[in-house]
């Protein structure tokens, strides 16, 4: 009986220390309190929609060996609320997931819920059927955009408030909204979107709201943090000066130290220098400012979810590298170990950092061929019928290409095809054959047409790029968003009539397709598919050079886009996604 109570006693002992404490995290006089104690925030920003789980731990403990305390990370609405009212946070958006796997390595979390996020990412992470609502106004005390928001907020509340450091987790703090002053002037909105964030449970730890120092007065509230947003280079007074006037006590934190920058679709690659970085960085924490340097690691916008800037529509390429300290595919680069030598000066005493992961296992794959292909013509999805043209949107579309189709009249006439706000990238086809290609990064909108015969079929193939994810440009309507006009010398006529087939970017509407094994005529969109075989795996690339544009799955995973205008020319692979033995692409 003796030895089973000391058992019991030992297992309880056990238990205990496995338990999480609880602890606080405070607003102090000039600087931020973790139990009391002064602490500078270190922040790592990283995103997990844009890392494979499998990858999520190796990319944190990284994090954790560069010398950051802290993760930072936003919640992406839109792919978590995909269509209106399915919420889904299992696999890698399992953001609850992410953040224990921070805590079992000793990192704190920051969580910026939105509902807006900017990020180079879809629409800013706003889901794209609030635009079925023609007349919404987004970011705006509009009843509807307000109601779904607070659906969502209260399921990240589910998701995240027994995860606070109050109750035993490592979350630290909770943004409310993101950059606002960049979009307008709307205290009251921000106070609502306060409010909905505190009724989801979230306010047990301090809620701050981040703004560039030229406009973050205009929607400053006085009961949240006020943080600031800049890039290396700055000059890190100037950008305090007028915060430090308003609230001389306040603890300084630039939530948002950019180390780099993104990539656009037929730019150049962006860069930036280690140089300025760490000087910037070594300025910050010899005035014990707290950062979060925006990106650690970027990683890749897999799939469609690659956003566009404003105002001239400009999409952002598939990887989300940004020039980071860590890659996008989870390596290490010189500006890593620049910034690793310099936090690692500003440890507590008898502290080290942790040694640094090794890579993941990387694989060349020799080529292959892919040598079956399903015609678009010859694949078509029952269309529907619409007297006039409508947006994507209208017809429950959210991503993917769209084709118009209409009958024409017989004419000798010179005509131009007129096409009113095309987004993004259109082809223009007669009886089948392609006769232009416009894109809207260029600004194209008309073609001329030869001599038409009744009964000649014009069909406009629409593809969508991402919508724009900031200012006014997140109200990015797709497919043809106004209408389709016939010009000649005798006036100007409206087409009307139209079919409408949607091709969604979804991998089983791409795998059910009548693929054969023959070639496809030039200029003739296609599916197609391939196969190669692997006797061990690892993280990889597809040269995507000698193809013009497209989207490309491997194993069912969506990869990305390709574009041969470039800075981009390869996708990277995931080799948790590839399997030995068989592997599928189709592009």
């Amino acid at each position: 009986m003796k030895k089973i109570i000391l058992w019991t006693v030992a297992l309880a002992l056990l238990l205990a220390g496995c338990r999480n404490e609880k602890g606080k995290f405070e607003v102090g006089q000039k600087t931020f309190l973790l139990n009391d104690a002064p602490f500078v925030v270190k922040a790592a920003e990283i995103h997990y929609p844009r890392i494979p789980r499998e990858y999520w731990e190796h990319r944190i403990r990284i994090c954790k060996a560069l010398g950051m305390n802290t993760i930072c990370l936003y919640i992406f609405w839109n792919i978590h609320e995909q269509e209106e009212g399915k919420f889904d946070f299992s696999g890698n958006n399992d953001v609850a997931a992410f953040c224990r796997l921070a805590q079992k390595h000793g990192m704190y979390v920051i969580v910026r819920p939105g509902p807006y996020v900017c990020a180079e990412w879809e629409m800013g992470g706003l889901p794209w059927w609030l635009l079925k609502k023609k007349d919404i106004r987004l970011r705006d005390n509009d009843p509807y955009f307000l109601e779904r928001t607070r659906l969502f907020m209260n399921e990240v509340g589910k998701q995240l408030k027994d995860l606070q450091i109050t109750k035993g987790g490592n979350i630290i703090m909770f943004q409310v909204e993101n950059e606002y002053g960049a979009y307008g002037t709307n205290k009251e909105y921000i106070a609502n979107i306060r409010d909905i964030v505190k009724e989801a449970g979230l306010a047990e730890v301090p809620l701050f709201q981040c703004d560039w120092n030229s406009n973050f007065e205009n929607n400053a509230l006085d009961d949240l943090v006020w943080t600031i947003n800049f890039g290396a280079g700055a000059n890190i007074d100037d950008q305090f000066k007028r915060l430090k006037e308003l609230r001389p006590e306040t603890p300084l934190m630039c939530s948002e130290f950019w180390s780099g920058w993104f990539d656009h679709w037929g730019a150049p690659h962006e860069t930036r220098s280690a140089e300025s970085l760490v000087a910037g960085l070594k300025e910050m924490l010899d005035q014990n400012i707290s950062f979060s340097l925006y990106m650690t690691h970027g990683g890749t916008s897999f799939g469609h979810w690659g956003g566009a800037n404003f105002p001239n529509f400009s999409p952002t390429t598939t990887s989300y590298d940004y020039d980071a300290p860590i890659n996008e595919y989870g390596r290490v680069t010189p500006k890593f170990f620049e910034v690793r030598r310099l936090l690692e000066q500003y440890l507590p005493q008898g502290e080290q950092l942790p040694p640094i992961p090794d890579s993941i296992p990387a694989i060349a794959v020799p080529e292959f061929e892919l040598n079956e292909t399903a015609r678009l013509f010859d694949n078509l999805p029952d269309p529907v019928a619409s007297e006039d043209i409508r947006p994507m949107e209208f017809f429950d579309q959210g991503w993917g290409s769209i084709l118009y189709r209409t009958k024409l009249k017989a004419s000798g006439l010179k005509q131009t095809l007129a096409i009113t706000e095309a987004h993004d990238w259109t082809q223009v086809f007669l009886n089948g054959e392609k006769i232009a290609t416009l894109s809207r990064l260029k600004g194209e909108s008309s073609v001329v047409l030869p001599a038409l015969k009744d009964g000649d079929v014009l069909d406009i193939l629409v593809e969508a790029m991402g919508r724009m994810n900031f200012g006014k440009g997140i109200y990015d309507w797709k497919g043809i968003t106004e209408k389709v006009e016939l010009i000649s010398e005798n006036g100007v006529t409206e087409l009307k009539g139209w079919e409408v087939f949607s091709f969604p970017v979804d991998y089983a509407f791409s795998k059910n397709k009548d693929y054969r094994k023959e070639a496809n005529p030039e200029g003739h969109p296609a599916y197609y598919r391939g196969t190669f075989k692997l006797d061990e795996t690892g993280d990889t690339f597809l040269d995507m050079s000698r193809w013009s544009k497209g989207m490309v799955w491997v194993n069912g995973k969506a990869i990305g886009r390709y574009w041969h205008i470039g800075p981009q020319q390869a996708l990277y692979v995931p080799g948790c996604w590839l399997k030995k033995g068989g592997n599928e692409v189709i592009v």
